[in-house]
């Protein structure tokens, strides 16, 4: 089954593993799921890390060569995940987690999220 991840669960698996969920363990250590990460993931920490955010100080150069070494697939954004956004019911304002529910639902891929406002919207979600 492919996952995509969302960006908190990226970081926790590249730089605090043990900030991760027993629940979201198991999906990380299932061999028959593809991890996937999205553009917009790399785009957030480059963003956030820009602006001093110290909960995304993280260069999201190293993050993502970490991520593709490690065999990690990258979904890059369509113009179909962006119109997408705007069925999106108004349950999350931040546009980086708007996007990535976009592409699971566009994609039919399951969005593991630690956020319990994104698990909120429907569509393949999974709150871990």
């Amino acid at each position: 089954m492919k996952l995509l991840l969302d960006t908190h669960l990226l970081l926790w698996a590249a730089n605090g593993p043990e900030c991760l969920s027993a629940r979201a363990k198991v999906y990380f250590d299932d061999a028959e799921h593809e991890l996937l990460f999205s553009a917009a993931s790399i785009w957030e920490v480059a963003n956030k890390s820009g602006l001093g955010r110290v909960d995304f100080k993280v260069d999201a150069r190293l993050l993502r060569r970490g991520l593709l070494d490690n065999g990690y697939g990258e979904l890059p954004i369509t113009s179909a995940h962006a119109v997408f956004v705007e069925s999106l019911p108004p349950i999350h304002k931040d546009p980086f987690d708007r996007i990535l529910v976009a592409q699971a639902t566009v994609e039919g891929i399951t969005l593991l999220t630690a956020d319990s406002v994104v698990a909120r919207y429907p569509g393949p979600i999974e709150l871990v």
